[in-house]
């Protein structure tokens, strides 16, 4: 069996996939030309979804990444799943999006960050929300119902359903 360690050194291999190499994937999913999917085994895809280009989904040997019915993934989103992702229902996701589900511990600064372990913290994403373009959504992160993220956003810390973020880091400025 292979440890986090030895997954450092291994390819995940090029990206490329086929709709039977995923755990589920429903009806009418498109996948624009660049797409690359890493790990689809681990990865579930509901129904009428499109996942615009150059996109990549980084599945991971553990945990899942979940996209539920009628969501719009951007053009050049980059989500990593390591510590899991749920998005919800009818979801838009702008283009060039992060989402990042682990970090590096720091404990020993003595060492390089690279050989610190990681940290795992699922990231969700409620029904209906919006995020805008070239957001960043950081581990551990819940975003409620309908909640709005404005474009360039690092979101740091848990969204409302039905409220407005915005900046760096993410601050609620409405609640619809």
């Amino acid at each position: 069996m292979k440890t986090d360690r030895d997954r450092i050194y291994s390819s995940e291999g090029n990206g490329s996939f086929r709709p039977k190499d995923f755990k589920s994937i429903g009806d009418n999913v498109v996948f624009e030309g660049g797409v690359l999917i890493f790990h689809p085994e681990n990865i579930i895809i509901g129904r009428n979804v499109y996942i615009g280009h150059n996109s990549i989904l980084k599945g991971y040997y553990k945990n899942e990444m979940i996209i539920d019915d009628h969501t719009w993934i951007g053009q050049g989103c980059y989500f990593h799943s390591a510590g899991g992702i749920r998005i919800g229902k009818a979801v838009g996701i702008g283009p060039m999006v992060k989402i990042i589900t682990s970090v590096h511990e720091t404990k020993n600064m003595a060492l390089p960050i690279l050989y610190h372990n990681l940290v795992f913290n699922e990231v969700r994403i409620g029904n209906g929300c919006d995020i805008g373009i070239g957001a960043i959504i950081m581990p551990g992160v819940e975003i409620g119902d309908g909640a709005m993220i404005g474009a360039g956003a690092v979101v740091t810390q848990n969204i409302p359903p039905y409220c407005i973020a915005i900046g760096v880091p993410a601050k609620v400025i409405k609640q619809r």
